[in-house]
């Protein structure tokens, strides 16, 4: 592995570390791209807030991602959502003076090479349309004019030209300094273990290092989101899934765009190097909540494009594996202090067939090799979409998980949304596909387009 690193591990020291008090209007569980950017927000309302990563901030998946800044392909009530957060992405580093908050205008193209794919394009354009997207379909002879450096029988694809990119494992750190400036307070090291609750209302949380008052929370704890909810008496489906990345040396700009293929997904880097993974892998470990929730998502499942594997059990100490303690009091240890930051093994297979396909698809960078790959835990939804709201049993708990690897691109915009929501502020944007009851209502399941 290269002395440089992509992503954040519990070796990094602790920078965040903040006096946080013991009275807050609102402590955020989590710093990842959702809770910081939910800081960020109610700190510029003027609320007193406090975040509690129990690792690093943006440990986990928050810079293991692709650094995709997409509106392409998302689901249609996702997509009014992700295009305000494309404004919001284009403007922060300005606003905050953080140069590593830079986007990258660059556009997102999608080559296909089934009936089935195109089908897909064609239908997902309409949606686009609806929402004054600028997204234009292409035939196989656009593509090869347009982007030569790209092998393969292209069917046809699609490109939104305003699509953009940025780099996860600075960019959230930069969103957690902006969000300190604005007046929000954070500290890493400090895993949330449970709620504190009177009469049924929240009264506060307890941390490890102690209890601080509030009223209001909001949990955006990713992969760990379900299990903290499950012991505070909430249920709240989601399962993990484990997703390989890696990066190359050094190498030409021959694409643009970044770039999905069938089995090979790419992003340009600003270090000059390319962001690469195959994209059609989902690994997920076997664990009681597994069981608990698979009819939940059985939709899912036969909805995905991609190849979903099954193992036996999750690594000692991974959520929700058969290990972990399902139940602790505010006095224990929980797990969030045992596994500070999720650093999953990247798949073999994954890296192999990446370094086959590279080469094959983009003839140009035949040789360039990988330097480096990592693995992150998604947090995923039965129907792949957020859930984003109030929890519909306990009140004064505004839940922002699931974002089902959608999350650095959406960040910011859903971090406005339940920041408002937090303040009773109307969010501006139809939330009903996002409430957190929408899987134990009766409510259809229906997964989104990607």
């Amino acid at each position: 592995m290269s002395a440089f690193s992509s992503m954040i591990t519990d070796q990094v020291p602790v920078t965040f570390a903040d006096a946080i008090g013991d009275a807050a209007d609102v402590v955020v569980i989590g710093g990842g791209i959702a809770g910081v950017a939910t800081a960020y927000f109610l700190a510029k309302q003027g609320k007193r807030v406090i975040v509690c990563e129990k690792g690093r901030v943006a440990g986990e998946q928050s810079s293991r991602n692709w650094g995709w800044i997409r509106q392409q392909g998302r689901d249609w009530a996702e997509l009014p959502i992700v295009m305000e957060s494309n404004r919001i992405w284009r403007g922060l580093a300005e606003e905050t003076g953080e140069k590593d908050l830079s986007f990258t205008e660059s556009g997102c193209l999608y080559l296909v090479d089934t009936r089935a794919g195109l089908a897909k394009c064609e239908a997902w354009i309409e949606v686009a349309k609806q929402h004054q997207l600028a997204t234009k379909l292409l035939t196989p002879r656009e593509i090869s004019e347009r982007y030569p450096n790209i092998a393969g029988n292209w069917l046809g694809g699609m490109i939104t030209e305003s699509d953009g990119r940025g780099e996860p494992f600075v960019a959230v750190p930069a969103l957690a300094r902006a969000a300190q400036r604005a007046g929000a307070l954070i500290r890493e090291n400090c895993a949330v273990r449970t709620l504190d609750i009177e009469g049924g209302r929240i009264t506060g949380v307890i941390t490890e290092a102690g209890r601080i008052a509030c009223s209001q929370v909001v949990l955006a704890g990713g992969a760990w989101s379900t299990h903290f909810a499950a012991n505070a008496g909430v249920s709240l489906p989601q399962l993990a899934v484990r997703s390989t990345v890696a990066r190359t040396n050094t190498a030409p700009d021959l694409l643009g765009p970044t770039l999905s293929t069938p089995g090979l997904t790419l992003r340009r880097r600003s270090d000059g190097g390319y962001t690469v993974t195959t994209g059609d892998l989902a690994e997920h470990y076997l664990s009681p909540a597994s069981f608990r929730y698979a009819t939940k998502f059985r939709h899912v499942l036969k909805a995905s494009a991609k190849d979903v594997r099954l193992h036996m059990a999750a690594p000692k100490g991974y959520p929700g594996s058969w290990g972990m303690k399902r139940r602790w009091t505010a006095d224990e240890e929980s797990p969030f202090e045992k596994m500070r930051v999720l650093n999953p093994q990247p798949a073999v297979e994954v890296i192999r067939k990446l370094e086959k396909r590279l080469p094959e698809r983009i003839p140009g960078l035949r040789g360039i090799g990988l330097v480096e790959a990592w693995a992150g835990m998604i947090d995923v939804t039965p129907d792949a979409v957020p859930i984003v709201g109030e929890s519909h049993t306990q009140p004064g708990l505004f839940i922002l998980t699931g974002l089902s690897g959608h999350g650095f691109g959406i960040g910011p915009g859903v971090g406005r949304v339940m920041a408002d929501l937090v303040s009773g502020r109307t969010s501006g944007h139809d939330l009903s596909r996002f409430r957190a009851g929408r899987f134990a209502d009766g409510t259809k399941i229906e997964p989104g387009p990607y």
